[in-house]
């Protein structure tokens, strides 16, 4: 079987199970957006917006960000892990956010990559998700593990992964694929000891293997 041809499966089957679906962290500007996903890295979606349900309304502006000090900022993101290194670059960024771009998110793949704390995944989240800019397709773990799972990818890293990625799955999918495949890890293939031959996407390939 081709990888564009379990690609199909997947995709058909992802969306049966998953036909709608959105970004897990709450936000409500592409500044709050970009700050949760860089408080995701090593985090659940679910405790990052317990965070920032208070973060946000303590932090509510980006020059809220430019005056806060880095001390107390620590403590208020404390619980998502990594908290210095966080502090750091979502500070660093706000200024930056200021400077450059005019205290806007910018919205191209170019610009938001010169942000600290910002790789592919994050301009990947950000853009789509806030401006429906899809450049690329955001690889997180959830991504990585189960790509190579279903034969999409051998890559070893997020960027072969994402680039295998984006040459078997339409464009059109790119923003949903990672929403839906992230759904799909959390209901039915977590990382932990589980029961894999059942999953339904396992089966659906299987099947067609058998034809």
């Amino acid at each position: 079987m081709t990888r564009e041809e379990r690609a199909k499966i997947v995709l058909r089957e992802l969306k049966k199970l998953f036909p709608h679906v959105r970004c897990f962290l709450n936000h409500s500007s592409p500044w709050e957006l970009l700050v949760g996903v860089i408080l995701s890295a090593q985090c659940t979606d679910k405790k990052v917006n317990e965070v920032t349900e208070k973060l946000f309304k303590k932090y509510p502006t980006l020059e809220d960000y430019l005056n806060a000090d880095p001390r107390e900022f620590e403590k208020d993101i404390f619980q998502t892990g990594f908290y210095r290194a966080k502090t750091k670059s979502i500070l660093a960024t706000a200024k930056l956010v200021k400077e450059n771009f005019g205290g806007e998110v910018p919205r191209t793949m170019h610009k938001i990559l010169t942000l600290r704390g910002v790789a592919r995944k994050t301009a990947n989240v950000v853009l789509g998700n806030a401006y429906n800019v899809v450049e690329g397709i955001a690889v997180d773990t959830h991504v990585m593990r189960l790509s190579r799972k279903f034969g999409l990818s051998n890559g070893n890293n997020p960027v072969k992964i994402e680039k295998d990625l984006m040459a078997i799955i339409p464009q059109e999918e790119w923003l949903d694929f990672t929403h839906r495949l992230i759904e799909y890890g959390r209901a039915y293939c977590p990382a932990k000891a589980h029961d894999h031959e059942n999953e339904p996407i396992v089966k659906a390939l299987k099947k067609f293997e058998g034809k």
